[in-house]
């Protein structure tokens, strides 16, 4: 359990990372012990003035301004290092995102390459677009060489085979004249409908 060996490795970031930090936390106990020894001469040279001693008081007051001074010394540093901190933090943020990126990238490339590039798309399109048009053609000619007279004459015998499978007798062949105009002008109109939906 604790005698495993972690996965995951510390490198030289991390490593400069933590001794940033470590440094920041020795700087903040230095602060911490002049906080207490400025206060403590503070009160020295207060009892030294009770007890009438001036040059000893006057001389607590000037370790304290020196402790002050070295306080604000103390700051300027631990500002400097919690900034180069963060800008090193950052930085490895960065990294991963432009890492990231480079993967994306380079999946992205790969898929392209898988698709055949942009002019084997063109080329795809075009040959789609070519393929629809010989269809529409073929339509057309198909259409075309086939007469109104010619079509009833084939629905008429897809009727009769329909009743022959089912079984069903077939009627009576009339013997008046059929309505054929009213029913080839309706194909017409079906086929005109059908050719605008097919460039539609």
């Amino acid at each position: 359990m604790g005698n495993t060996p972690s996965s995951h490795k510390i490198s030289a970031q991390d490593k400069a990372i933590l001794d940033m930090k470590n440094q920041r936390d020795k700087l903040h106990q230095y602060q911490h012990r002049i906080a207490v020894l400025t206060d403590r001469e503070r009160s020295i040279a207060k009892e030294m003035l009770a007890k009438g001693d001036k040059q000893r008081a006057l001389l607590a007051l000037r370790r304290k301004k020196y402790q002050e001074s070295l306080l604000t010394k103390t700051d300027a540093q631990l500002e400097q290092l919690e900034n180069l901190t963060s800008s090193v933090e950052f930085a490895l943020v960065q990294k991963d995102v432009v890492f990231g990126l480079q993967q994306g990238t380079a999946v992205l490339n790969e898929i392209h390459k898988e698709m055949g590039g942009i002019e084997h798309v063109e080329k795809l399109m075009g040959e789609t677009a070519d393929a629809i048009v010989y269809q529409q053609e073929v339509s057309e000619m198909l259409g075309g060489k086939i007469s109104n007279d010619d079509e009833d004459e084939v629905e008429d015998e897809l009727e009769a085979l329909e009743a022959e499978v089912a079984g069903v007798p077939l009627p009576e062949v009339p013997t008046s004249a059929l309505p054929t105009r009213d029913r080839a002008k309706a194909r017409e109109r079906a086929r005109i409908e059908e050719d605008k939906a097919v460039l539609a």
